[in-house]
């Protein structure tokens, strides 16, 4: 089938119908789902064009919902023509784009329009966009959720980039009085300078030394202050790319207390472990940090009990100078990890090993994330009206991540040479057939998926 075209079905001996695998097909119209039918109540119709994958398993396309795409003003770092096509090779049908560290960040109205147009005629997989929290800018937060943004992102801690502020204790409040009765999130990057030790010193080549100047404690002390904003506000509130188990304790009480509260953690936390970093390897640096092996298994036994909602990338790539390879100086290097086109087979890899099974792949990667951007009724979903946005994949399949076969901007990744398993064969994007086998449709069909407000526009 050439790619680009229009699927009218697909048809697998393996196909994910709510939490079974059994052969059917999936029948597309529109561009969304049709129906689900069994193979053998399925007429082919001579015009039909039909997808036969065989036993490869056809699910719900990923929806990650943290990406950098950092375009416009760091377009080499990355930028939405790569990362998008990156992520229809990693089977993933939807990303959301994070508001830094774009120049401008996403933190007025002007802004992101001249972020959709960035945009425009270049995605390979439908995109949403997450506006930013900063000292000052509230007057846009109403304005910028009447355009459509998904939510909003803020920093306790300094972002990493200038022209993207860590808002106080007061920039909060004010925050959050904005977002009451808007149906919009709030997704915090929870970390906090509580720590008093950091006139202590070590080699910056060594991995400990970093890890050490993140400790858990700044992650736990700014959960506090979240999930108190979260129970006095009533404000749908996130915490984006949980890197420790510690103050798990904390987000469950609050929960239970009435906070509606989400947390989601990354396939790096899930991946890799502090013990096996060597000595100057900066592309495995990231904030938080990658933290020990202990803790790796605690996230994973989090994960299993619900604890935690759902995985994402947090794809934040830069230029490979920026990684200071060269010293290979852990307090000198960007912290973010590409990963955007591995993540699905990231998470199998380790998930399968620990008892997971396909339907918390679908949960955890797609449902949850797609709830939390308000794309739910429409994302993530294997059932009819949804969009017919489906990953192809073969579960058992291994390969090894190479240089030529990264379809990010800047090949650079801690998981370089890594083997894992489950292989992405295609990917289809509301009907029609973006990726194959290593080769993508010449043309970028990905739509800006503006949210729709549920709330009474009266109350904006």
């Amino acid at each position: 089938m050439e790619l680009g075209s229009t699927v009218s079905a697909v048809r697998s001996t393996r196909v994910l119908v709510g939490d079974q695998v059994r052969p059917a097909v999936v029948v597309i119209k529109d561009g969304k789902i049709h129906e689900i039918a069994s193979s053998c109540s399925f007429s082919e119709d001579v015009a039909c064009q039909v997808l036969d994958v065989g036993d490869s398993v056809v699910m719900p396309g990923v929806v990650d919902c943290h990406v950098h795409v950092n375009e416009p003003g760091r377009t080499s770092w990355e930028g939405f023509w790569t990362a998008t096509r990156a992520a229809a090779a990693g089977g993933v049908t939807t990303i959301v784009d994070m508001p830094l560290n774009s120049i401008p960040p996403t933190t007025t109205l002007d802004n992101f329009h001249e972020k959709l147009r960035e945009a425009t005629g270049k995605c390979f997989v439908d995109v949403a966009f997450w506006g930013g929290v900063v000292p000052g800018n509230q007057l846009h937060l109403r304005p910028m959720i009447q355009a459509g943004v998904a939510g909003f992102k803020c920093f306790l801690i300094h972002s990493g980039v200038d022209e993207f502020p860590h808002v106080n204790d007061s920039d909060l409040h004010t925050a959050m009085k904005q977002l009451q009765g808007t149906g919009s999130v709030l997704l915090f990057h929870a970390e906090r300078d509580v720590w008093e030790g950091k006139g202590e010193t070590g080699d910056p080549c060594q991995y400990s030394t970093f890890l050490r100047s993140r400790p858990d404690v700044m992650e736990t002390e700014a959960i506090r202050v979240v999930t108190e904003l979260c129970l006095q506000y009533q404000v749908r509130c996130h915490i984006v790319h949980l890197s420790s188990a510690k103050p798990l304790k904390l987000i469950e009480e609050a929960r239970q207390a009435g906070a509606p509260l989400t947390v989601e953690t990354t396939h790096h936390y899930l991946s890799l472990c502090a013990e096996d970093i060597p000595a100057g390897a900066t592309q495995f640096k990231c904030c938080p940090p990658i933290r020990g092996s202990v803790n790796r298994e605690q996230l994973w036994s989090a994960l299993k009990a619900g604890q935690i909602d759902m995985v994402v990338s947090d794809h934040s790539p830069c230029t490979t100078n920026l990684k200071k390879l060269d010293s290979g100086d852990f307090t000198q290097a960007w912290g973010g990890i590409s990963s955007l086109q591995f993540g699905l087979s990231l998470f199998w890899s380790s998930a399968s090993k620990r008892g997971f099974q396909l339907p918390d792949v679908v949960r955890l990667l797609s449902q949850k994330t797609a709830q939390l951007c308000c794309l739910d009724s429409r994302k993530g979903c294997l059932a009819p009206s949804y969009d017919a946005d489906l990953v192809v994949w073969d579960p058992d399949r291994e390969f090894e991540i190479q240089e030529e076969n990264i379809h990010h901007k800047n090949k650079l990744t801690p998981y370089l040479g890594l083997k894992l398993q489950g292989a992405v064969r295609a990917t289809i994007l509301r009907g029609r057939l973006v990726y194959e086998d290593g080769s993508f449709c010449a043309e970028p069909l990905g739509k800006h998926l503006l949210i729709p407000q549920k709330t009474n526009q009266a109350q904006l």
